[in-house]
């Protein structure tokens, strides 16, 4: 008998990973309020009985839950909703998932981190800068102090998925890029660490199997910027020589990225390492794969 897995909010780039990744050694039901694959069925995991009745009948051994709105000026200017999404729907998955006494995968970000040192390990101490941030923290929090077992994950500069559903910033590049343009403006103030959706969601599945359950970092090896990464994507597309980058502060983008953002959210896999689960490839290889497998 496979074991089941529910998996809400599974219509985005992470979705993508996580269908892929699990759909054969476990039997998963995904769910999202978009309805984007024939493997999805509708919920909105904002509907508290609906996210509730929809999971009891699937009875699963596991409860992810992926969904959230990642769009950090989104977020600014519809707190109320951000916090609907992003945190309430969080606490009604920890009740769900402790009612089957199951564990519950929540993903947490980079970005609740405020910048003012170079790198955070799993233990370094949160302080969110924005709505975004704080909403996803405020989610984190109460699945580490409420849930009976769980997993809390956090990812940096997500890739995945391909132009279908990638909105971040390698398919931002690539939109540029397939539009002819010569020029690239990358902000050379902005640190972080890549984050490979396919490699996120196989470090899942060996913390599942190991059942270490707890709060991990979970990126990509090797530390970055926006600047080095727009780099070697050109490199890797043999676009080096043919488009220009002209570096700029994040000022020059002020009025499109007004969302407060912290300058590193460089993340370090000490407890993943130290655990043996790492599952997460060096962001170059992970980038390379990528645009070969999406591309």
């Amino acid at each position: 008998m496979k074991k089941k897995i529910y998996i809400a909010g599974c219509g985005g780039m992470l979705g993508e990973a996580f269908y892929r990744q699990f759909n054969e050694e476990f039997e998963i039901k995904c769910t999202d309020k978009d309805v984007n694959e024939e493997w999805l069925s509708f919920l909105d995991f904002r509907d508290a009985e609906a996210y509730k009745a929809d999971v009891l009948n699937f009875k699963p051994d596991y409860l992810f839950h992926l969904g959230a709105y990642t769009d950090l000026e989104f977020c600014e200017n519809n707190p109320d909703d951000t916090y609907l999404t992003n945190t309430l729907s969080v606490e009604n998955a920890v009740h769900i998932a402790n009612g089957l006494d199951i564990p519950i995968l929540y993903i947490s970000t980079a970005g609740i981190f405020d910048g003012n040192k170079d790198l955070y390990d799993d233990w370094d101490i949160p302080n969110p800068l924005g709505v975004y941030a704080r909403s996803k923290y405020m989610g984190e929090r109460f699945v580490v102090e409420n849930a009976k077992r769980y997993l809390v994950c956090r990812a940096g500069w997500m890739m995945g998925a391909g132009p279908k559903k990638d909105k971040k910033f390698i398919q931002k590049l690539m939109n540029q890029l397939n539009e002819g343009k010569k020029e690239l403006f990358i902000v050379n103030d902005k640190d972080g660490t890549p984050t490979y959706t396919h490699d996120f969601a196989r470090t899942v599945k060996a913390l599942i199997e190991k059942e270490y359950w707890g709060l991990y970092n979970c990126v990509c090896g090797g530390q970055t910027s926006r600047l080095e990464v727009a780099h070697e994507l050109l490199r890797i597309l043999g676009k080096e020589n043919e488009v220009k980058i002209t570096t700029v502060n994040s000022d020059y983008f002020k009025e499109i990225y007004f969302a407060a953002r912290p300058a590193s959210e460089r993340l370090v896999t000490k407890k993943l390492d130290l655990r043996a689960v790492n599952r997460m490839s060096n962001w170059k290889i992970a980038l390379k794969n990528y645009i070969e497998n999406y591309y």
